[in-house]
């Protein structure tokens, strides 16, 4: 994972939406980190690590489906303590601020271009002349 500087912290806080803004150091958020932690037996060194990664997902640099994952890598939980604590952080943290984290990372994530396909080039077809008249044709007038 790319590592920053506060410097590029702050301009990545002011650019957020208010919501989010408020979710970062909300009281709210450290205890429900703090309770999340404590009902799954994360102590010590790990709980910093566990509200260092939500902050990162607030901030926008850490994608919220990559979150689980970090857990597991970067604050060596185990596998089901990762996914319960991902789990919970998601419900009590993410998902009250779900629309400006969709919209962040919308943002963030740059569509795909579209494939260049080359068409071929279309010939007219010469019309056939006939001796009969063309019975679907309406009169031009």
């Amino acid at each position: 994972m790319a590592e920053y500087t506060k410097e590029q912290f702050w301009k990545l806080y002011e650019k957020l939406p208010e919501e989010l803004k408020d979710s970062i150091f909300s009281e709210e958020t450290a205890e429900n980190i703090g309770n999340i932690c404590e009902r799954n037996k994360v102590e010590g060194e790990k709980i910093s690590g566990v509200a260092k990664y939500t902050g990162r997902v607030l901030l926008g640099v850490l994608p919220p489906d990559e979150f689980q994952t970090t857990l597991e890598k970067e604050v060596r939980l185990k596998k089901e303590v990762a996914k319960k604590v991902g789990q919970e952080i998601n419900r009590f943290i993410f998902y009250p601020v779900k629309s400006s984290l969709e919209e962040l990372y919308r943002v963030e994530i740059a569509p795909a271009a579209p494939p260049t396909v080359e068409t071929p080039e279309v010939k007219p077809t010469p019309e056939v002349e006939t001796e009969e008249p063309d019975v679907y044709r309406e009169p031009v007038e």
